[in-house]
């Protein structure tokens, strides 16, 4: 069961990392307040690794073609999921902005089927569709008519970020799940630490390396910034590190199930820091996703 405390220690500090991040967009825009993450999140990784490879006593192998082919997929997702989260929470409120990127859940139940073969009993099936019936009322396009507009606004801006958001989260955590298992050491704990090096190393290379070719200022500006930067970049480092192990120890669609917790943590922001408050509505998605995070817990 130690996957559990792993878990919702990562959507803690998942929730911190995005309110860091939100207040970054202003400044930086959306990639960069993106590419801050893995930039400032890099040095945290590779702190990680060492301390992990000298707790655990192991040598670490040269990574191969499947760590990396995994990691360079689940790198990518990640971009663009996290590109389009901030967007998205860019447009609405913070709280709303996160659970739309919740569709993630059945998606990745599904990703994690087809890609791994990681089951899916009736059981956890139930679970994964309370916790995204929840995170629907928590998002309706139509507060008034949660469940029709859902139907009617399928298309609309905000659904397709939202949906991108929650593919690009699934997607890249079932490659993590795989790269994970393909780093070659004997400790899980190593295997995820490593995974996280590289995939961070990757996004870093490849975000900044494209913001410089193409808006230059944008990367002076993310090296400025550099006080909030940190520690957005720490807590994306701890929150990742935390996911990573989680997906090295149980399959994507519980962990991801329980880390619905994270939107109880997001509302608590909300309610703190911007001042926003929630319909009667959208506390009743609050509770359906409880209900999820209480049943995958005890399968």
């Amino acid at each position: 069961m130690l996957w559990i405390p792993i878990t919702i220690a990562a959507a803690l500090a998942q929730t911190v990392r995005n309110a860091a991040q939100r207040h970054l967009i202003g400044e930086l825009g959306t990639l960069g307040a993106t590419l801050v993450r893995f930039l400032y999140g890099l040095p945290f990784a590779v702190i990680w690794l060492a301390a992990v490879v000298v707790a655990a006593g192991v040598s670490i192998p040269a990574p191969g073609i499947a760590l990396l082919a995994w990691s360079l997929a689940g790198g990518l997702a990640q971009i663009a999921g996290t590109a389009l989260l901030l967007q998205t929470m860019h447009e609405r409120n913070f709280a709303v902005g996160v659970a739309y990127s919740k569709t993630e859940v059945v998606q990745v139940a599904v990703f994690a089927l087809v890609l791994l073969g990681d089951p899916l009993n009736m059981a956890i099936a139930a679970a994964v569709a309370c916790g995204t019936a929840g995170v629907l009322l928590l998002a309706p396009a139509d507060p008034a008519r949660p469940w029709r507009s859902l139907i009617e606004g399928f298309a609309s801006r905000s659904a397709l970020l939202g949906l991108g958001s929650g593919a690009g989260f699934a997607l890249s955590a079932v490659c993590y799940r795989a790269a994970t298992h393909a780093a070659g050491t004997p400790s899980f704990v190593v295997n995820a630490a490593l995974t996280l090096v590289v995939a961070q190393a990757m996004q870093t290379l490849l975000l900044g390396g494209w913001l410089w070719l193409r808006t230059p200022e944008v990367v002076v500006r993310t090296l400025e910034a550099w006080r909030v930067s940190l520690f957005a970049g720490f807590m994306g480092t701890a929150a990742s590190a935390a996911w990573f192990t989680a997906f090295a120890i149980e399959p994507v669609a519980r962990v991801r199930t329980l880390g619905l917790i994270e939107m109880i943590f997001s509302y608590a922001v909300s309610r703190r820091f911007f001042r926003e408050r929630l319909a009667p509505r959208e506390l009743a998605g609050m509770a359906l996703i409880a209900l999820a995070v209480i049943a995958i817990t005890l399968l």
